[in-house]
């Protein structure tokens, strides 16, 4: 049952590998030993034939000794049964045979033959094909030692020639070449073995399937092995006979002696002796033919037909009844794999036994069998039965067949079987060839089945008549005759056939049939052409009928196609083979026949009928047949002579007379027909004559002459079909060489006078026909197809048609609603001067522009034959362009507009929606073929209009007049700019300057010209967005810029620098700007360049706004220009144009490394030369220059240092650095000689000012690089000195001026003082400095502290004291609260903020600093947190306002946000103070806010600005920080109303309580609850960065983290433990991994670790281990600004991974909920490979860190096997428990098992083993909490502690508590939890044990 198939069994009687040893023995007994009963050697068997005698045993046995041992073996296994050890053994057998010398493998020859017999018997075709490959090795190898043992082998190796198998029997082939090569060999040691050979064969035959196998063969695999041999004997003995028996003629001629013959002779007698005595003994083969095997039936023939052949004389008297029955009767044989060998079994014995047919009765035995096998499509074998069928009626004796009716039943049943729709191409052509030779061959032999004088010209009639006609004629054409269906339903053959006819049959089919039908009438042709006369008849009878029959059409179609068909393929054999009959018997006389019908009932198919016919033959011979049999010609045409050629006279007039009136008659469904047919009766003879015929004729009015410029749209129409019917047969005929039809080969010979003024005065009809007219001009000028480009009318008429369109699009182009269209509109015609356009109604124009759009669609491509009317073609180009463009429009404006106004719009809209469709199909290539000129001016045209559009078309909003004018350019830029150089001249016509534009860089400015200025801003930076700066500003494309033009050469591409100037100082547009568009795509072009053009442009740009600022510098306020502040937020407080485009281009280039340090010098040069003027002051330059020098100090000083870094005189300084160094000291000691900032007086302050900007500006601080601060540059040791003097002269004035009195510029420029002072002198301070720097700071910043604690109070004010009916009013009021009037004090706070930053920096180093002047620490301590906690208070302000204003609405918090956003430093600088902030601090400036009394506390302050719409990083990180950390920790989380003591805890409780467990549950606070319980379903739909999903995110790490930091096993934590299992959602773990995308690491296994991951999952992993190992989160909160995938995976992976260690059963319960078997299978990859590792060390680290260890319990640790050993004892009993961590812990549940316990029952050991797993896998936290409750559950056990009837435990899993809950009547005492879960689920309230009521 277990075993394998094949495997072997060792048993006492089979040897083992010793046997191979002792076989090996010399000695005699060895030798005894080895030859066992049955000849078998070991567990090989001998050859029989080997073992005659005591001696030939004794060989044999020495012999088999001698055999190679490794062959022996080999050979051994070969009588295994198992295949594959049989496969193995003859692979290695064949590999050996190769090897081994030929003399070692002759001794194995015996036991290699007895084995050889078997494995040809094998039911592996696999053994057998290894058998013959290892035969032909061996072969090989022995060479001509094969000899003696041919005869013992020459039989199975015959027989196995013919397996059924072809890899099989190939390989036997090749294994006797590979013996004998010639041929003549092969045949010498068949006659050498034909005895053996044949005794072989006769034993194979004599097998029974029983017998076939001596060991357990399943039945079936026996029967298929039987059929085998049996067929393959069979095969071998046919072929055996047709070798032998036949041999002797072929060797009659051998020269080779007496002695060939004589063995050839004898060799064939005994071939005949075995053959004879085979063929009786099994009954001469006739059960085999009964076999159901159809491979021994076929062999069975094949047998039989070598009988015949070779041994005719076995056929006698006695069986050749029983033969012929057989073998004449072997019809019924159904497989197709027997035919071939049948046919030629009755064929031969057909011809060689002719008498045999009257031994039975024919008419049942063969003929009924041969019908049936005809009418069964020869059962499949067409293509070998049907070649046969001819041969078969050939050797069908006259005598014993009747004769015509027996021909006639044959071809009745030979078509009933044909099968049209299921049979192969091969199997039709098969059939057909059959057919018409049999037909052939019984016309030509009807003498043998006619006996009467006149009986055989019947016969050829009735078989044409019956066959041909009614047969294969019908089944071509179909016939619906009712007469003849209604004969067909009698005969059952007929109706057969009838049944066929309904069949849809393939095209194929009847394209056969239809050859078979003309070949079989040449074959009559050629026999007797009288016998055609029938067909000719029922052909012209069909034709007839199907255009007399009107009911059903479709089938009339139907049918004149397969006529059509018909007659192409006697066309084609009549070219072929040269023969006229096709025409003068059949298709003449029939259109002579069925000219009248289909003249008088006007039937297209007809027509159809005699176009093709007059195609196929001619013209000539088709009128002439007409002429000659048709009387209803016209008198005078008659022709008596048949013979004589049609001349031109009479052709002409029949032609003029009778076709031109009929096929030009109208247009109806013939017409098409009918034109058809016109067109094909022209011939190149009468040609110029028919065509002015037609012409003529076709533009004549009734009663009238010719007057083409009035023509009917019947007219047209008729001629449009014509014209485009000889157009394509040009164009068909194109290339051909036609010497017959030359008047095809050349257009101009179709041109005509009256079709060139029909269609000028079609064009320049008012009123034209808009389908009839449009089709016809688009029918004489040509397609819209640039391959047919061929015109009827000459080039002036063209142009004439080409105006009159252009003046009906001009009038529709005048009835616009915009003035712009209307406007380019007189522009055009005005520029046209030939053109005057009517002032015509709206209704007649949109029927003219319906007309032009018609004809330009249908004759587009003619256009460039008028390429010379330079100014038409543009005008209808950029007409087309202009209604394309005004369809825009008016799709844009529609949804805007009324229903009145849509209305009168609609029939406009849609004629501009067709031109819209029609210019979209206009391809590139049509484009490309305009020529330059008319390029050149339509763009001209276009841009002009796109100008006018921009600046005066005030009906759209600006956004959508500037997308559509951007992508209008596109298009013109796509469709007529085709180079570089076309690209920049239209760039030049639309950036071309005027009165409109551009606005800064020309000096008359207006408030029009600004809006319409914006406007063409807009554009200009969406056309750059698509195409690219380098093409608008640089003036060049980079794709195609020469390298020779990367080197500075003198060259003639312009830049467009003012462009980009003008745009920057525009600065906002509709739809962008410069900070967000333009530069942005500025700097990345210059990145990716590097080409002397770029320099000169950068320079160009930089020298136009400088000089623009230093022109407009007096209007300057550099007040409103902070240097310190961040950049982003100042460029909107510079009002000057220029000089904010110029700081914003400067920060740009420098930012991204365009420029470097060697530029910043340079500019700074630049810059400090022109602030002076000889002595004077260039004021405007000293009004811009700080500004600018802030931004050059950056990169001029590359060496940055951190705040309070000492320097030294001695460090290298770089030259930009020392440049700076020398400037500023120079402007430091100007400053010095001002008087103290205290004594400014507003008439002294503007230079002063300016000068203290400049030197402030050299001193820029880096508030951007992560919270601490950053000082740009180093400053030399005099400059520290002159600074710390500076400073020093503010405090000794301060004490002498009032502070209350001091401008606010003197305040802030005091503020930015004391930042440098600290920054850069900290370390030079005395205590006198350090007073005066403290009382600034701490007096700004309280100035700000009482601001916002104003705003605060009176938004909570406004928020109380208001009701909802007052909601407006209250909204407005909240506005003008927060909203500051005076930002001066936030200013000048910004600054203390930034010192106070600074200060709290350089308090790190003071230890590191030998100072004397250093503050005592106690003393720093103090004033700082005094300081920090005035930054609280403005920090719990903005959230206390929030909070109170999202109390009332979700629009008043968005009012607070929203002014929040105008000071966000002012508020980053706050956060970032807050962050450093101490806990005492921190707790102190809560309580204040507490003690407050707002309506908003300060934990709902942190949450509203945790969880803000419009969030500022920097607060929200502030905000988290708080609440995560010491104090506000513990009040931030759990709602203080909800807390309540544990159950155990409780003291006694309330036992009659029922339904409700004892432990309350805890709440969260609202604004935590929200996000945990309610919003992750929300979130899962949401974008992966969207606000609420990062909200959720946060809210769980304030949760775990709070879980993290509560005691184990404590109340509290088990608390908010059961709550996060009965409330919080595990959506949010959903959530989580959506942000990890796990399935980009698809292709890549995540368990190799060293594998490059996506960089999400690598953040997601790194972030997970770091959490897991640290237990916090702040890291990747800190880090999670500015949102991105990125960070979001990297807080999703810590997350996960605090969550995997806080709540390991929570995860694995989502885990196990997992349905998507893909996702649950990354989770888990993910978890095993980066969060399993670091857990498991950390929870065995707990484990072995606990202090588990008394007299009752210990543990032990096994970190290799991640195994935990725990020991309880107890008196006498103990027990070990192993709890195992899977590999993907928690994941997976903890494995714990029993190793070993004592003096325990077993009911106890399950307990006990069941609690602990209840324990660990239950478990929210540590392992080691899990084994120490499980411990303290069995101390309280041993200890006598009842447990719980429900879980059987007396400490819970979950809650940790003890049974309390008591039944009154049963005392049993239940946990509150198990209870209430035990309520729930029973529906009642009755006691588990005692069922009483609870």
């Amino acid at each position: 049952m277990g075993r394998q198939k094949g495997e072997a069994t060792r048993t006492k009687s089979r040897p083992s590998s010793s046997g191979m040893a002792a076989s090996l023995l010399s000695s005699s007994s060895a030798a005894a030993a080895a030859i066992g009963f049955g000849g078998y050697v070991g567990s090989s068997r001998l050859d029989p034939s080997v073992l005659t005698s005591s001696s030939t045993f004794d060989e044999a046995s020495s012999s088999f000794l001698d055999v190679d041992r490794e062959v022996a073996q080999h050979l051994k296994r070969l009588g295994r049964k198992d295949p594959t050890t049989k496969l193995k053994a003859l692979q290695t057998l064949s590999a050996l045979f190769k090897e081994k010398p030929g003399k070692d493998l002759v001794l194995a020859m015996p036991q290699w033959a007895f084995e050889y017999k078997k494995l040809l018997l094998d039911y592996n075709r696999e053994v057998r094909r290894a058998a013959n490959e290892a035969m032909a090795n061996l072969v090989v190898a022995v060479g001509r030692d094969l000899a003696p043992h041919l005869k013992t082998l020459m039989g199975p190796w015959w027989f196995s020639q013919f397996d059924p198998v072809h890899e099989v029997s190939l390989a036997a082939k090749r294994s006797l070449q590979a013996a004998f090569p010639a041929q003549e060999k092969r045949l010498d040691a068949l006659i050498l073995c034909t005895a053996e050979i044949f005794v072989y064969l006769e034993e194979n035959l004599k097998l029974k399937p029983e017998s076939m196998s001596d060991k357990e063969v399943a039945l079936d695999e026996l029967e298929e092995m039987h059929q085998q041999v049996i067929s393959s004997s069979l095969l071998a003995l046919a072929a055996l006979m047709d070798a032998l028996i036949g041999v002797q003629s072929e060797k009659a001629g051998c020269d080779n002696g007496a002695a060939e013959p004589k063995r050839v002779s004898k060799a064939r007698a005994t071939a005949i002796s075995f053959s004879e005595n085979l063929f009786s003994s099994h009954n001469f083969f006739l059960d085999f033919l009964k076999s159901e095997s159809p491979a021994i039936r076929s062999a069975t023939y094949s047998v039989l037909k070598s009988f015949i052949k070779g041994v005719p004389q076995a056929f006698n008297e006695e069986n050749m009844k029983a033969l012929a029955t057989a073998i004449l009767g072997a019809f019924q044989e159904k497989d197709p794999t027997c035919h071939s060998s049948m046919w030629d079994a009755i064929l031969l014995f057909a011809r060689r036994f002719p008498d045999s047919w009257t031994l039975l009765n024919v008419q049942k035995t063969v003929l009924n069998r041969f019908w049936n096998f005809l009418r069964n499509g020869c059962y499949g074998s067409q293509q070998v039965s049907y070649p046969a069928v001819l041969l078969f009626l050939n050797v069908m004796p006259p005598k014993a067949v009747m004769g015509e009716k027996v021909f006639l039943d044959f071809f009745h049943n030979l078509w009933e079987g044909r099968k049209p729709a299921h049979s192969t191409r091969a199997d039709r052509l098969a059939f057909f060839q059959a057919t018409k030779e049999c037909f052939l061959w019984g016309l030509h032999n009807s003498s043998r089945f006619c006996d009467a004088p006149n009986s055989e010209h019947h016969f050829r009639f009735s078989l044409v008549d019956n066959i041909l006609v009614k047969l294969l004629w019908e089944d071509f054409i179909g016939s619906n005759n009712q007469d003849r269906v209604s004969k067909a339903s009698v005969d059952p053959v007929q109706c057969k056939t009838q049944e066929l006819l309904n069949v849809k049959c393939p095209m194929s089919y009847l394209q056969d049939l239809g050859k078979c039908i003309v070949e079989t009438l040449s074959g009559i042709y050629t026999l007797d052409p009288d016998l055609l006369s029938i067909f000719r008849v029922a052909f012209q009878e069909t034709c007839l009928e199907m255009f007399q029959q009107t009911e059903n059409r479709e089938i009339t179609a139907e049918k004149v196609e397969k006529a059509i068909r018909f007659i192409s393929l006697l066309e084609q054999h009549s070219v072929q083979k040269n023969q006229s009959w096709p025409f003068g018997y059949l298709i003449g006389p029939m259109l002579a026949k069925t000219f009248p019908v289909i003249k008088s009932l006007d039937i297209s198919d007809g027509v159809k009928l005699l176009s093709v016919s007059v195609s196929l033959f001619g013209p000539r011979k088709f009128c002439q047949e007409l002429l000659v049999h048709v009387k209803e010609v016209p008198t005078g045409f008659f022709l008596d002579d048949t013979d004589k050629e049609l001349d031109s006279e009479n052709h002409m007039g029949l032609f003029k007379d009778t076709f031109i009136p009929w096929c030009l008659l109208g247009d109806n469904s013939s017409s098409s027909a009918r034109l058809d047919l016109l067109l094909a009766l022209l011939d190149d003879e009468c040609f110029s004559k028919q065509w002015d015929a037609i012409v003529s004729f076709a533009t004549k009015q009734e009663g009238s002459e010719v007057n083409p410029q009035s023509l009917k749209s019947e007219q047209l129409v008729v001629l449009s079909m014509l014209l485009e019917k000889v157009r394509a047969e040009i164009i068909r005929r194109k290339g051909r060489k036609d010497s017959i039809h030359q008047h095809w080969s050349n257009p101009e010979n179709w041109h005509h006078e009256l079709l060139e003024s029909a269609a000028v005065g079609v064009a320049c009809s008012p009123y034209p026909c808009i389908n009839s007219a449009s089709q016809f001009l688009c029918a004489v000028v040509g397609s819209s197809s640039e391959a047919d480009q061929i015109s009827f009318v000459s080039s002036n008429s063209m142009v004439q048609m080409f105006r009159e369109v252009f003046k009906k699009l001009l009038a529709f182009i005048f009835q616009s609603s915009f003035s712009t269209v209307t406007d380019v509109g007189q522009s055009l015609a005005s520029c046209t001067k030939t053109i005057a356009v009517e002032d015509v109604g709206s209704i007649r124009t949109v029927d003219m522009a319906r007309f032009a759009l018609e004809v330009l669609g249908g004759s587009l491509s003619c256009l460039n034959l008028i390429h010379e009317e330079i100014g038409l073609l543009s005008g209808i180009l950029a007409s087309v362009f202009i209604i394309d463009w005004e369809y825009k429009f008016l799709s844009t404006i529609e949804d805007a507009l009324d229903d009145e106004s849509k209305d009168k719009l609609q029939s406009r809209l849609e004629v501009c929606g067709f031109w819209h469709d029609f210019r979209m199909k206009i391809n590139d290539q049509f484009w490309r073929s305009l020529n330059v000129d008319t390029k050149k001016r339509t763009r001209g045209i276009l841009i002009h209009f796109v100008r006018s559009t921009i600046f005066q078309e005030d009906v759209l909003n600006v956004n959508q007049t500037t997308s559509i004018c951007c992508s209008c350019i596109l298009e013109v830029l796509h469709c007529l700019c085709h180079d570089q150089d076309e690209e920049q001249l239209l760039l030049d016509q639309l950036l071309t300057k005027d009165d409109s534009w551009p606005l800064w860089i020309t000096p008359d400015f207006s408030t029009q010209k600004a809006s319409g200025s914006l406007k063409f801003v807009s554009v200009i930076d969406n056309l750059i967005s698509k195409i690219g700066i380098s093409k608008v500003v640089a003036g060049y494309d980079e794709h195609t810029l020469s390298s020779s033009l990367k080197e500075p050469v003198n060259v003639g591409i312009t830049s467009r620098a003012w462009v980009a100037a003008e745009i920057m100082c525009s600065w906002k547009w509709p739809g962008g700007s410069a900070v967000a568009s333009f530069l942005p795509l500025l700097g990345a072009y210059a990145k990716s360049e590097d080409c002397f053009l770029l320099e000169s442009l950068l320079d160009a740009i930089f020298n136009i706004l400088l000089d623009g600022a230093l022109v407009h510098g007096q209007s300057h306020k550099q007040s409103s220009f902070d240097i310190f502040a961040a950049l982003g937020d100042e460029w909107e407080k510079i009002e000057e144009p220029f000089l904010r485009a110029l700081l914003l281009y400067i920060f740009t280039l420098f930012k991204n490394n365009i420029w470097g340090e060697d530029k910043a010098v340079t500019l700074y040069e630049v810059l400090v030369n022109k602030l002076l003027i000889g002595e004077a002051t260039n004021s405007n330059c000293l009004n811009i220059l700080p500004s600018i020098v802030s931004l050059l100090a950056r990169p001029l000083c590359t060496r940055n240092i951190t705040s309070g870094e000492p320097t030294k005189d001695t460090e290298v300084i770089l030259s930009g650095e020392k440049l700076m160094q020398e400037t500023a000291k120079v402007w430091l000691q100007r400053i010095l000689l001002f008087p103290p900032l205290a004594a400014w007086e507003s008439r002294q302050v503007a230079d002063m000012v300016e000068w203290f900007q400049l030197f402030l500006a050299c001193y820029t601080v880096n508030s951007r690089s992560g919270r601490k601060l950053k000082l740009e540059r180093n400053a030399s040791a005099e400059e520290r000195s002159l600074i710390l003097d500076l400073f020093r002269k503010q405090r000794q004035s301060a004490s002498l001026f009032s502070e209350a009195h001091q401008l606010p510029v003197v305040r802030l420029l005091q503020a930015k003082l004391m930042v440098i002072s600290i920054g850069y002198c900290w370390t030079e301070f005395t205590e006198e400095d350090w007073d005066y720097f403290f009382l600034q700071l701490r007096s700004w910043i309280q100035s700000a502290v009482v601001i916002m604690e104003e705003v605060t109070e009176n938004v909570n004010n406004a928020i109380t004291n208001s009701s909802t009916s007052q909601n407006f009013d209250v909204l407005q009021k909240l506005e003008q609260i927060v909203q500051i009037s005076d930002t001066s004090p936030i200013n000048v706070a910004i600054h203390a903020l930034l010192s106070m930053s600074l200060f709290c920096d350089v308090d790190c180093k003071e230890a590191d600093v030998d100072n004397s002047n250093h503050l005592p620490t106690d003393r720093w301590d103090s004033i700082r947190d005094r300081i920090l906690e005035g930054v609280l208070r403005l920090f719990f302000c903005t959230g206390l306002v929030e909070s109170i204003a999202k109390s009332h609405s979700r629009e008043a918090a968005d009012i607070v946000t929203a002014s929040r956003l105008d000071h966000a430093y002012f508020w980053e600088l706050v956060a970032s103070n807050v962050v450093k902030s101490s806990p005492h601090v921190r707790d102190r400036a809560a309580k204040s806010v507490e003690f407050w009394g707002l309506s908003k506390g300060p934990i709902s302050s942190l949450y509203a600005l945790l969880f803000s719409k419009a969030p500022i990083p920097s607060l929200q990180f502030a905000a988290y920080f708080i609440l995560s950390t010491e104090p506000i920790s513990q009040l931030a989380v759990i709602k203080e109303a909800a807390s309540s003591l544990d159950g155990d805890d409780a003291g006694d409780e309330d036992t009659g309580t029922v339904g409700v467990p004892s432990e309350r549950s805890i709440q969260l606070k609202e604004e935590l609850s929200l996000m945990i319980e309610k919003l992750p379903y929300e979130v899962l739909e949401m974008d992966m960065m969207a606000q609420e999903r990062v909200n959720v995110f946060l809210a769980w790490s304030l949760l775990l983290s709070h879980l993290l930091s509560l005691p184990s096993l404590s109340p509290e934590r088990d608390r908010l433990v059961q709550y996060v299992q009965d409330s919080a959602s595990s959506v949010i773990l959903d959530c989580l991994f959506q942000n990890i995308p796990l399935e980009l690491s698809v292709g890549q296994a995540l368990k190799k670790k060293d594998m490059d991951l996506p960089p999400a999952i690598s953040e997601a992993a790194s972030a997970a281990r770091h959490a897991i190992t640290t237990g916090s989160l702040l890291f990747s909160v800190e880090s999670l600004w500015p949102i991105e995938s990125k960070t979001m995976a990297s807080l999703a992976g810590a997350l996960s991974g605090l969550m995997l260690r806080v709540l390991p059963a929570y995860v694995r319960g989502w885990f196990t909920d997992l349905r998507d078997r893909a996702s649950s299978s990354l989770v888990e990859s993910f978890t095993r490979t980066w969060c399993s590792p670091p857990l498991i060390v950390n929870e065995l680290s707990q484990i072995k860190k606990a202090q588990f260890t008394d007299e009752n319990f210990s543990v032990s640790v096994s970190k290799s096997a991640n195994e935990v050993v725990a020991t309880y004892t107890k008196d006498e009993t103990g027990m070990d428990l192993v709890i195992r961590l899977p590999a993907s812990y928690p994941l997976r549940p903890v494995d714990v098992d029993c190793m070993r316990s004592l003096g325990i029952s077993e009911v106890k050991q399950r307990k006990w083993l069941m609690s602990m797993m209840l324990f660990v896998r239950n478990q929210n936290g540590a392992l080691a909490e899990a084994i120490r409750t499980w411990k303290s559950n069995f101390d309280k056990e041993f200890e006598g502690v009842e447990e719980c009837p429900i879980c059987y435990s007396v400490i819970h899993t979950t809650n940790h508590s003890l049974p309390r809950l008591a039944c009154r009547t049963c005392k049993h005492k239940f946990h509150s939890a198990c209870l209430y879960k035990w309520f729930s689920t029973s529906h009642k309230s009755s006691c588990p044990l005692c069922q009483s009521p609870f």
